[in-house]
């Protein structure tokens, strides 16, 4: 549905601050996780239908940043696995299927962290810092196996990504204030050398445009770019036959307005090239299997016949008890309970009802929303 939201409608909230960034788990369509001021990241999952009020509880809520969090995005090909940065410069990988920290990142970074990025396979990881540094950091070892000080001698802020042949890509600043692009091409003695510098026109600030660059595959790989694509709102008056788009969004303060890259095609044919094989929605790994070394990279599928969802399916989240760990109370110790005849039993009895009386609340909220859609149907065919 497209227009104004109403100002009533429902919302997820939870944090005590503004959030300051978010990220839907490629895994599971129904699961996001947010980041906030408040230290804090939280794992919601949201329903298939409208709910009737806020979503307030989060599944689960990882606490371990000191300073606001800004950072979170989540493992490629492993299932649960979550990485958060914040503003005490660490970073740290948890399990949201435990709620847990797996590891913590510390000492690896001097400064604020400006972005982080996995690779494909998510066995290493891609940071940008405000020392003016590119780190390649292998997180299971907690070690930097690569380092790049200033690839952009601008002063504003640099950021990278891994590609998909493991190279590094980061967009910074000349001296001049001049954009640039960089692609970086580690090697084994643990440093990074150029594989191209494209500087990029000055253009004013604000502006909508958006260009592409393919990479070359050989050297001098350096990049040339596709012809310029604008927004819907600064117009492109040219008009193609047969198209195959490739679409973005941009996020304004008060709407979300898409932005179409088009290839021209003479044929209506799937487009392969344009729409190769990509991630699905299963993950390759679990959490543990990942923690112990292990790699793999992500299961793809087909686009040909088009993306078709998986079912709703419920994020659980298994915390482990810390009381399991110690010894059991030696022969002079009891239970101290508020009843006397408590049992494990009658605890299990008490939480299955509970999750009971939730399934019930949510296929009621269900019901009721479909009821008031068929309403909001009926008054408008009798208008």
């Amino acid at each position: 549905q497209t227009g104004r939201v109403d100002k009533n409608h429902p919302l997820v909230t939870g944090h005590t601050a503004p959030v300051l960034d978010i990220d839907w788990c490629p895994h599971n369509d129904n699961v996001i996780a947010s980041a906030s001021e408040d230290t804090t990241v939280m794992v919601w999952q949201v329903p298939d239908y409208v709910p009737m009020r806020n979503i307030t509880e989060p599944v689960v809520t990882l606490e371990g940043h000191s300073k606001r969090v800004g950072i979170i995005s989540w493992h490629p090909t492993a299932r649960n696995v979550l990485l958060s940065a914040g503003c005490d410069n660490l970073v740290i990988l948890w399990n949201v299927g435990t709620g847990e920290m797996l590891l913590v990142l510390e000492d690896m970074h001097t400064d604020l962290i400006y972005n982080v990025g996995w690779n494909r396979n998510g066995s290493l990881l891609v940071t940008t810092c405000k020392d003016k540094k590119v780190r390649v950091i292998d997180p299971r070892k907690q070690q930097v196996v690569a380092e790049k000080a200033k690839p952009h001698d601008g002063a504003r802020p640099i950021r990278a990504i891994f590609m998909a042949d493991g190279k590094i890509f980061t967009t910074g600043f000349s001296k001049m204030s001049e954009r640039q692009l960089g692609l970086w091409d580690l090697v084994r003695d643990g440093g990074s050398r150029p594989a191209s510098a494209a500087p990029e026109t000055p253009r004013s600030r604000g502006h909508a445009g958006c260009r592409g660059y393919p990479p070359a595959a050989r050297a001098p790989w350096e990049p040339h770019a596709l012809p310029r694509s604008r927004t819907q709102r600064l117009g492109d008056g040219r008009t193609l036959t047969t198209s195959a788009p490739r679409r973005f969004f941009k996020l304004h303060e008060r709407k979300c307005e898409p932005i179409v890259m088009t290839v021209p095609r003479k044929s209506d044919l799937f487009q392969d090239d344009l729409y190769p094989d990509t991630p699905g929605p299963e993950p390759a790994l679990e959490a543990d299997e990942w923690l112990s070394g292990k790699d793999a990279e992500p299961i793809l599928i087909s686009l040909r016949d088009g993306y078709v969802p998986v079912k709703n399916r419920e994020l659980k989240v298994v915390k482990k008890n810390i009381l399991d760990n110690k010894p059991p109370p030696g022969p002079h110790r009891s239970h101290s309970t508020c009843d006397p005849n408590f049992s494990r039993p009658a605890l299990e009895e008490v939480l299955e009802e509970i999750r009971a009386l939730k399934e019930t609340v949510q296929a009621q909220e269900k019901r009721i929303s479909d009821l008031e859609n068929k309403l909001c149907q009926f008054t408008n065919g009798t208008d």
